[in-house]
């Protein structure tokens, strides 16, 4: 890893190009009109089948859950033998689909006390998150806890310490942290492809009722069909809501709002691309614009971040929007903009943007530079850039695929995963702070080395 005072050169990252040092490298820094914009396969990678088995379970059958459990099982080697959630519907359905013999219950503990389950998908609100990892790793279970790690910054510590404490396998689910397209991008940028990193920001948008969280509410649902305690938890104790639980997300007490489901996942790329801690000062601002429907979170949310100078980076700032009013909807991107270019980084593709050079002869800038009796090698302009297309191959199977290739890897090799605990509370920590600089209407300090609100 390069520290920010030796990142490479235009000059040195051009001659490694010209070298060979980068297989699948971008184009030069100079080139004609017709070829400004070159395209670049990611190769997709090759998949062993497994020699053993792994048991695995459920906790928290729903959408999330549930497509978790559809990826993990194309992982050879995996098998679903037992679901847990308080809404007897999904219970059924999890029958249906996986067959009846798999085990199922609405109390998670009756799940964690049976020795023939390896590892458990926790893909409950997030307000169960700590308490069901922590349960589950102490019950001698791997973990694949879905994001954020937590509900509160708070209760990260223990489950670090539960991680460490047992050695068993824990990893959150922002699957983005194990694409092609996010490698690529932490190889350029330490290859030196944009200079120095200086500023970055990330964007969401979405427009449809089901993106914005007015999940369908099932028609059985009742205080008999729904476990209405377990539910609850830890929040405050209130009448039964068919909406609360159904639509979790739009209430503080169970969900994280935008800023945890979606500004989380922009926190993981950017800190594996640059090997980044976290800021260490946070802020945000924002309003509920379109979805009033008694939810309790903005659905349009801006958030700025100061990241510190670090062994890995320099100082950068950081902007993040999620718009859920947005004409366009579905696009979302991360953009890292260094001294000599830009990337713009998805989990599929990565495009490369450079900064044309101004030859030192540039009689302009030769004659400017007699004007005020000062001696100037060159100096960039801003012109169109230089464009390299890195786009991922056919039989790429998806940074979901691959997350949970790597998370059963190290359920059956005992190898540390790329988003254990610690990673998952840095990534966690700022997307949660934001939601406290926004409601309590200040700025958030953090120490992203120790891991504690200032």
């Amino acid at each position: 890893m390069k520290k920010p005072g030796s990142l490479q050169s235009r000059r040195a990252f051009v001659g490694s190009l010209a070298s060979g040092a980068l297989a699948a490298g971008a184009t030069p820094i100079i080139l004609s009109a017709a070829d400004r914009r070159e395209p670049h396969l990611i190769a997709a990678r090759r998949y062993q089948s497994a020699n053993d088995q792994i048991q695995l379970a459920v906790i928290g059958a729903g959408g999330m859950g549930m497509a978790d459990v559809n990826t993990a099982l194309q992982v050879p080697g995996v098998k679903l033998v037992a679901a847990a959630d308080v809404y007897s519907g999904r219970l059924e359905e999890a029958r249906t689909l996986h067959g009846s013999d798999i085990f199922t219950t609405r109390d998670y503990r009756e799940l964690l006390a049976r020795d023939d389950i390896d590892a458990v998908i926790v893909g409950t609100p997030d307000h169960w998150h700590k308490q069901i990892s922590v349960d589950a790793l102490r019950a001698g279970k791997a973990v694949y806890c879905e994001k954020p790690m937590v509900h509160k910054i708070s209760e990260g510590a223990e489950l670090i310490r539960a991680q460490q404490e047992t050695g068993n396998t824990f990893q959150v689910g922002s699957q983005g942290m194990a694409s092609l397209g996010n490698e690529k991008a932490k190889e350029l940028l330490e290859a030196g492809a944009i200079g120095e990193l200086n500023y970055a920001e990330g964007f969401w948008a979405r427009n449809d009722p089901i993106g914005a969280w007015q999940y369908a509410i099932p028609e059985d649902q009742s205080e008999e069909t729904v476990d209405w305690d377990m539910f609850l938890g830890s929040a405050p104790r209130i009448p039964y809501d068919p909406l609360r639980i159904f639509r979790w997300r739009n209430y503080r007490d169970y969900g994280t709002g935008v800023s945890g489901d979606l500004f989380v996942h922009l926190f993981s790329s950017l800190h594996f691309v640059a090997s980044s801690k976290g800021p260490r000062k946070i802020m945000a601002q924002g309003g509920l614009r379109f979805w009033k429907d008694g939810r309790e979170v903005p659905d349009v949310l801006l958030g700025m971040f100061d990241y510190p100078a670090s062994d890995t980076h320099p100082p950068f700032n950081l902007s993040l929007r999620v718009n859920f009013v947005d004409g366009t909807s579905g696009s979302t991107f991360l953009r890292l903009v260094g001294s000599e270019g830009a990337m713009d980084v998805t989990w599929t593709e990565v495009v490369l943007r450079r900064n044309k050079a101004v030859s030192p002869t540039d009689a302009f800038l030769q004659m400017k530079s007699d004007e005020m009796a000062q001696a100037q090698e060159s100096r960039a302009q801003m012109l169109p850039p230089a464009e390299s297309v890195y786009m991922v191959e056919d039989g790429y199977r998806g940074a979901h695929f691959d997350h949970f290739t790597n998370f059963f890897r190290g359920v059956r090799e005992g190898t540390p995963v790329a988003e254990d605990a610690i990673f998952g509370l840095r990534a966690a920590a700022p997307a949660l702070a934001c939601n406290d600089s926004y409601f309590e209407e200040r700025v958030v300090a953090w120490d992203p080395e120790k891991m504690e609100v200032l």
